[in-house]
């Protein structure tokens, strides 16, 4: 598998985004570390791919952050941590690094990276997250992201676990989303969480 490059609908060709997904990542605490120590070479979106419900709701935040950068509208310190801001149905910067950040445990990790000069490549990010992530990089795909998806925690953040909407599914017995919701119920909760995500920036 290999880090995906992909240009997002209706963001200028000069932004395109690059995204990586490790599984048995086994230094996330160094990652972490490096990451809030301000390491420019550190600057990713790092998030916890356990809260990740399919790709269209991780291309969901980075549409949101990237339009927000060309704007002049980003709130927090760069576009990487405005993605991971931007997964958050509430207004709380701090609260949406917890939830949806990379954890001293997280084993399971989704990055993005945007290029926002040219000299952020698709070569330039394979080659230093091969370097820096310990780890297996694996497909960037909805079945993949379906057997590391923690579908209990996905709708405690959301508030989606009592939603009328929203059955509960088999995944809230043991909190994983291997044996967990079928495909309709899980378009339903990616409808349910992106939906959110759009109130939020309304807010």
């Amino acid at each position: 598998m290999a880090v995906q490059t992909l240009n997002l609908e209706h963001i200028p060709l000069q932004y395109p985004i690059h995204i990586a997904l490790f599984k048995d990542v086994e230094n996330s605490a160094l990652l972490k570390r490096q990451l809030l120590g301000g390491n420019e070479e550190f600057e990713y979106a790092f998030i916890d791919a356990s809260v990740m419900l399919s790709t269209a709701h991780a291309l969901a935040a980075s549409y949101r952050a990237v339009t927000d950068l060309l704007n002049g509208r980003i709130r927090s310190r760069n576009v990487h941590s405005e993605i991971v801001f931007a997964l958050s149905p509430n207004n709380n910067i701090a609260e949406s690094f917890r939830r949806f950040g990379i954890s001293d445990t997280t084993t399971s990790l989704l990055v993005i990276k945007v290029s926002v000069s040219p000299s952020i490549t698709h070569e330039s990010v394979a080659q230093h997250l091969g370097l820096v992530v310990k780890g297996t990089l694996v497909e960037f795909s909805n079945k993949v992201l379906d057997e590391m998806t923690d579908l209990a925690r996905v709708r405690k953040i959301y508030k989606l676990n009592t939603g009328q909407n929203v059955p509960p599914g088999r995944g809230d017995a043991g909190g994983s989303g291997v044996n967990g919701a079928g495909h309709s119920e899980r378009k339903e909760l990616e409808i349910a969480v992106i939906g959110a995500m759009a109130l939020r920036g309304a807010s």
